[in-house]
């Protein structure tokens, strides 16, 4: 039976960012994600995860300068030791919030520029992330992304992606397949799940859904997700599924689809 993790970054938006704890609890929910913790103190999030009986699934290291749109920094020449520092602060928080995954963003490619050197920084910026996050417990997983979305995003196929991690060969680096962005940029979904969760020193760390294409409810849109959902169970894997979508009207009113497996 797959297990869900509401995104409280895109869910619950009805109400203020620590009160959509409570929110994703009352509805069924047994464990929250979401983009960035770092305007909160750890421990008032652990707080909330705690009275609410929920487990923290993932969250992102920080991303650089995100209102001035930057989006990652591990593959941003010049960035090393900021990206240092910013893997630091989300192992901080990953030890008090509890979670063992964390999603590293690429950051963003200028058009025509070639990707020698950001790849190379890239590379050279996750052995480093995935070498601290051992201790820790925890896998570092990387997520590409379609540039509709991003446009200039440099990493956005999940071959791509499991040839990076493949290339490191770290036993805590991983991808994070994003239902709604590899059906954007790729399609043939179920052929890259079957293909890709068993891949030696790569493979599928945290799995993240939506509708195609408004990103709204996994009932709506161009995927039969019922057919994804078990597919992923007769695969084995066993890690949360991460609900990163925009309901289209109120979150709990959307919530039909979840009801069979809760």
């Amino acid at each position: 039976m797959p297990k869900f993790a509401a995104n409280l970054t895109m869910m619950y938006n009805e109400y203020t960012f620590l009160d959509r704890f409570a929110a994703a609890a009352k509805d069924g929910f047994k464990a929250v994600e979401f983009l960035f913790p770092y305007e909160f103190p750890a421990a008032e999030i652990k707080a909330r995860l705690t009275d609410n009986g929920l487990t923290q699934a993932l969250f992102n290291a920080p991303p650089g300068n995100w209102e001035a749109g930057e989006r990652g920094i591990a593959s941003l020449p010049g960035r090393e030791e900021e990206f240092k520092r910013s893997i630091q602060k989300a192992l901080q928080y990953a030890a008090v919030l509890g979670n063992t995954k964390l999603h590293v963003m690429a950051g963003l490619i200028a058009a025509g520029e070639p990707r020698d050197r950001p790849r190379a920084v890239y590379l050279k910026n996750l052995e480093y992330a995935a070498k601290e996050a051992l201790s820790h417990g925890v896998t570092i997983v990387i997520e590409p992304i379609n540039t509709r979305d991003i446009p200039g995003f440099f990493l956005n196929r999940q071959d791509d992606a499991q040839a990076v991690c493949g290339e490191i060969g770290a036993p805590n680096l991983q991808v994070q397949f994003d239902v709604y962005h590899c059906q954007i940029v790729e399609g043939d979904v179920s052929v890259k799940l079957k293909r890709d969760m068993v891949r030696p020193n790569a493979g599928i760390g945290h799995i993240q859904i939506a509708g195609v294409p408004e990103r709204h409810e996994p009932d709506l849109g161009e995927l039969n997700y019922p057919h994804l959902f078990e597919l992923v169970d007769a695969l084995g894997y066993d890690g949360w599924i991460g609900c990163e979508y925009r309901p289209k009207a109120g979150t709990s009113q959307g919530l039909g689809w979840l009801n069979p497996y809760l």
